[in-house]
């Protein structure tokens, strides 16, 4: 009797999660599989899919001239780009928590820039950071400083989409404060009963409180600059003049100078460019591989740590 109302049980929990799984399965798992496929077939979507061996894995790892340098870029905003975000957004939740006055109005200021679309707010940056005739460069000329390109410069393109990003940063900024205002305040007042100062009282009682949090934004933000498209793209676009972006020419792809070609643009040219669906194909599955890796070890590394800060 009892297993046959566990039976039961079983199969309601299944028919409840059937929608869900069939979605997973159609457009997440049975995708993954014919992905992994046309990476070793030459597929142009004009023609069937032709068997090709590792062929396009041999151009991916030792073939490819851009590939390195998409790669070393994307790894450049790896580690820059989303740890300097996580940080500004922990200053701006940080500072929000200790203001008395128009604490909702600041709230609002800092989270607007994030509801903007990512188009829009690159193409107001480049503007803004005209070299020529942007206001930015115009203010610096009047103090007596001589502004750089910024997005016509390579060693001012890549600091200028952090700077974008710093801009856009109030999604992960409300949820720091979420979690700030959700530390007991009871901690922190006998931490200074016992002497601790502001340093250890962030090191032992916020950092732990917020380590899942931490660890979220962490894993998130790692997967999207490793998919880090949209800004790059629009930014190397709006700086030349162009009206389309991707699937240029390899000498303008991440202009200037390669300086902000990511991984993920030279996928999509490879793709909707150069109709090479196979080898972009094979490099879709890279990328799958090296962000689950990434989020196994931070998964890791996190489960160890937030343990030993906690104590």
């Amino acid at each position: 009797m009892a297993s046959a109302i566990r039976r039961r049980r079983t199969l309601t929990a299944y028919t409840f999660l059937a929608p869900s799984l069939l979605g997973m399965v159609i457009f997440f798992v049975f995708p993954l599989i014919m992905t992994v496929v046309y990476s070793f077939t030459a597929f142009d979507l004009s023609n069937p899919p032709r068997w090709n061996n590792f062929a396009n894995w041999k151009f991916l790892f030792g073939g490819d001239p851009l590939i390195g340098q998409a790669a070393l870029n994307t790894l450049w905003f790896v580690a820059i780009l989303v740890p300097v975000r996580i940080a500004g957004a922990m200053l701006v939740a940080w500072a929000l928590t200790r203001a008395r006055r128009s604490s909702g109005a600041l709230r609002t200021v800092y989270y607007l820039p994030a509801l903007v679309p990512p188009v829009a707010s690159t193409i107001a940056f480049v503007f803004l950071l005209n070299p020529a005739t942007g206001p930015v460069n115009r203010a610096l000329a009047a103090v007596g400083i001589e502004g750089p390109g910024w997005f016509t410069d390579p060693s001012w393109s890549k600091p200028a989409l952090v700077m974008l990003g710093l801009w856009v940063l109030g999604d992960i900024m409300v949820i720091f404060l979420a979690a700030l205002l959700d530390v007991p305040t009871e901690q922190y007042e006998a931490a200074e009963l016992d002497g601790a100062n502001g340093v250890q009282r962030f090191r032992h009682i916020t950092l732990p409180n917020m380590a899942p949090v931490l660890l979220f934004a962490l894993i998130t933000g790692v997967i999207a600059a490793l998919q880090y498209f949209t800004e790059p793209a629009v930014a190397s676009a709006t700086a030349m003049g162009k009206s389309s972006v991707g699937a240029g020419t390899s000498q303008l792809l991440g202009w200037p100078d390669g300086s902000t070609l990511t991984y993920g643009q030279l996928l999509y040219s490879k793709a909707f460019g150069a109709n090479l669906f196979g080898y972009a194909s094979a490099m879709a599955v890279v990328l799958f591989l090296v962000a689950g890796v990434t989020t196994a070890v931070l998964l890791r590394r996190f489960s160890s740590f937030t343990p030993e800060v906690a104590s």
